[in-house]
């Protein structure tokens, strides 16, 4: 047990799936060439003026509300002073005092059982505008930096945690959960590669001194562009944290806050810059935008639009249709996708557990080796739980049911069809009794065995049936040759 309490919080940048930018028109999409989507008002040129982008702010609404936060039905907007070579306009148009958003929570769990579920308070959810992106050109022996200003004036919305998180697991969960809701309701793609999703951790130590509980100073930590990275970098902090008061002694106040920036490849944090306090930033209420306004109504509609959420379709899946809570999660926190597929499957065959069986052992399998969507599988979910229903009613025996999906995977066909391909039929009752008997009369042996108290000796037999006819349910040929041999 480590001598330290890990204290963690997360500051984490949402892009908002917007056409537009949060205060102009210029267009959000990714990958277009550098510096050709700004305007005067996103470069913050004179005589310029912002409007705010409605789309964004619903959107923002709807995922506070998600989160389970107050809203307050005044908020207003400010500027947060401080100059960046990819910051033309040397602020940053955001929310301080009166943020739309604030006290609010999200539940995390552990298939894995790292650590118990908990409820993380989230501090605030605002709006803020997105800066650009500096470009180092360190190739070569040169040291040449390029802006492209297309991201300036992107819609963020900034969801920060309360300093509830204990470790790098919890965190890690936190992240998945947050990333699942927040594409789930369809307010961002939470593309990390592209920047649409940004996380900031705040780390420091409560560590059990002789002179009482000593707090480290807290270190904010950037540049982490992986779920995994966090992990790491997190891991990493924590220890390097202890190593230096350790070393130096150090108490609360006789160091100050800082930013470190993760290296991935080498696995350490690096000290960029000692870390700003509000004040630093000066922020002021913006003079050219008006205050937004929230109804009740306003606030009502968004939660209606959220419908049934993750944490809500596990506890149905768990409850209902009686599936364990480890699959309910492996379902759920595949998406929005996978939940549609499973749920028309579960549907239509009625039989939720070889539905859930089907998508979490086959079906998961095959979409990551083929690196393909669910909307690209082979097998539709129509086609699935149809061929689920025949199984059930005894029209596709269960040792052939592999052999049928791969079947219905390579060619796209119904189970229907995909069965008469296999030359399966349905073996009648009073053939099956027949066959058990012939069976049972060839191999007495068998037969005392199984009066002897021995049933599992019936095993043998059925290898028998199968050869003389592949059709046989291997299920039901046990039984009834059972009850054969018991009667004598």
């Amino acid at each position: 047990m480590e001598p330290y309490t890990t204290i963690i919080g997360l500051e984490v940048h949402v892009q908002l799936a917007t056409k537009s930018k949060l205060f102009c028109r210029c267009s959000t999409q990714f990958g277009a060439e550098p510096n050709t989507q700004t305007c005067p008002v996103c470069l913050g040129l004179p005589g310029s003026l912002p409007v705010m982008n409605r789309h964004a702010f619903d959107l923002a609404l709807k995922t506070a509300v998600a989160i389970n936060c107050e809203i307050p039905s005044f908020t207003k907007w400010d500027r947060k002073q401080y100059y960046y070579p990819d910051l033309p306009k040397a602020y940053q148009i955001s929310q301080f005092d009166l943020p739309m958003s604030s006290a609010g929570y999200l539940e995390i769990s552990d298939d894995k059982s790292a650590f118990e579920p908990k409820r993380v308070r989230i501090t605030r959810a605002h709006l803020e505008e997105d800066a650009g992106k500096s470009i180092h050109d360190e190739a070569a022996g040169k040291a040449d930096s390029e802006i492209d200003l297309n991201r300036t004036g992107t819609p963020l919305l900034e969801i920060v945690s309360e300093p509830d998180l204990r470790s790098s697991a919890e965190a890690k969960a936190y992240l998945q959960e947050l990333k699942l809701l927040l594409t789930y309701i369809g307010v961002s793609d939470c593309n990390m590669q592209e920047g649409s999703l940004r996380v900031d951790a705040n780390v420091n130590l409560h560590i059990d001194a002789e002179e009482g509980k000593i707090a480290t100073p807290i270190v904010e930590i950037k540049n982490m562009n992986s779920f995994r990275a966090v992990e790491r970098a997190l891991d990493y902090e924590a220890p390097r944290q202890y190593r230096v008061w350790q070393e130096t002694g150090q108490k609360i106040g006789e160091a100050p806050k800082q930013t470190r920036g993760w290296d991935d490849g080498a696995g350490i944090t690096l000290e960029q810059r000692s870390k700003e306090e509000s004040s630093d930033y000066r922020y002021f209420p913006d003079p050219d935008l008006v205050p937004v306004l929230v109804s009740e109504e306003q606030v009502a509609n968004a939660r209606k639009s959220l419908g049934e959420l993750p944490a809500e379709l596990r506890t149905r899946y768990a409850e209902e249709m009686g599936l364990s809570a480890y699959d309910a999660g492996v379902i759920v926190n595949q998406g929005r996708s996978v939940i549609d597929y499973f749920e028309q499957v579960a549907r239509e065959s009625s039989d939720a557990k070889s539905a859930c069986n089907w998508v979490t052992q086959d079906i998961l399998r095959l979409l990551k080796e083929q690196e393909k969507g669910i909307e690209e599988f082979g097998v539709s979910a129509k086609n699935l739980a149809g061929m689920i229903s025949a199984i059930n009613d005894g029209m596709l025996p269960k040792p052939r049911a592999k052999d049928a999906f791969e079947i219905m995977l390579e060619e796209g066909i119904t189970a229907e069809q995909a069965i008469k391909k296999l030359g399966i039929e349905q073996v009648d009752e009073s053939a099956l009794v027949e066959l058990c008997r012939e069976l049972l009369e060839k191999n007495p042996r068998i037969v005392a065995d199984v009066q002897g108290g021995k049933v599992q000796a019936i095993g043998a037999l059925i290898g028998q049936a199968k050869k003389l006819n592949p059709n046989v349910d291997p299920a039901r040929f046990r039984e009834i040759c059972l009850e054969l041999a018991q009667q004598g």
